[in-house]
């Protein structure tokens, strides 16, 4: 018996670090995505595009271990969240990642145009999704609920910046026709970033699930988008 509760410990302990290298990866991708776009790198939005491939890779890897512990470990109560919770997290990682490298390639895009002021405000939306991608990362690994909540309940800051910025572009597009190419793809990057912050709430409630065994209510501050009548796929 000890020697299988050894092996179960150590199942989990791979779990939680494949977790954090994963999350250390989404940070990088969105953050390096984002200076992409402020300094109009094609080079480096390149990079970001070829890296993501990697978190796919680990995001599969952790996905075979969750599978293997749930077959052979048979976890219970809190082991069974942790699990869970973390064959989860994987997969909004990834997510994560795929739109951090939707934002790269829109960014390639906004090298090949004049500069636009727009440009600032759709980066300063970023640095705060990013912020709260990295509290509610750190949140998971401490178990701190506290901060998790925290997190769960600022992604209307985010919905707030985003309709900020839909309402601005919509505004610009329609008073100079030749931005509407370079708009557009702000428009998409914002976009991006929205849904990022929307995965990073879902982070924060797999982190309060698995100290607390209970999921959160669906009582979130939350932010109307001005965009629900439009097929934004991006």
């Amino acid at each position: 018996m000890p020697h299988i509760v050894s092996a179960f410990d150590s199942d989990l302990q791979q779990l939680s670090t494949k977790i954090s290298e994963m999350g250390g990866l989404a940070e990088e991708l969105l953050s390096q995505a984002l200076e992409a776009v402020q300094r109009r790198d094609a080079a480096l939005a390149a990079e970001v595009v070829a890296r993501d491939k990697v978190l796919d890779r680990m995001e599969a890897e952790l996905e075979l271990l969750s599978i293997r512990t749930l077959a052979l470990r048979q976890p219970m109560a809190n082991d069974l969240r942790e699990t869970i919770a973390a064959l989860k997290i994987a997969s909004t990682l990834e997510r994560i990642g795929d739109l951090s490298k939707n934002i790269a390639r829109r960014s390639q895009a906004l090298t090949r145009g004049q500069p636009i002021h727009l440009a600032a405000p759709v980066v300063r939306m970023g640095r705060q999704t990013l912020i709260q991608l990295t509290e509610v990362l750190d949140a998971y690994t401490a178990r701190d609920t506290a901060l998790a909540l925290s997190v769960w309940r600022r992604d209307v800051e985010v919905d707030e910046m985003y309709n900020s910025l839909f309402r601005e572009l919509i505004t610009y597009m329609m008073e100079d026709s030749r931005t509407i190419g370079l708009c557009s793809q702000l428009l998409f990057v914002a976009k991006n970033l929205e849904r990022i912050g929307d995965h990073t709430t879902f982070i924060a409630e797999m982190a309060y699930y698995v100290v607390e065994g209970e999921p959160l209510g669906d009582d979130r501050p939350k932010g109307e988008p001005l965009d629900a009548m439009l097929d934004f796929d991006v």
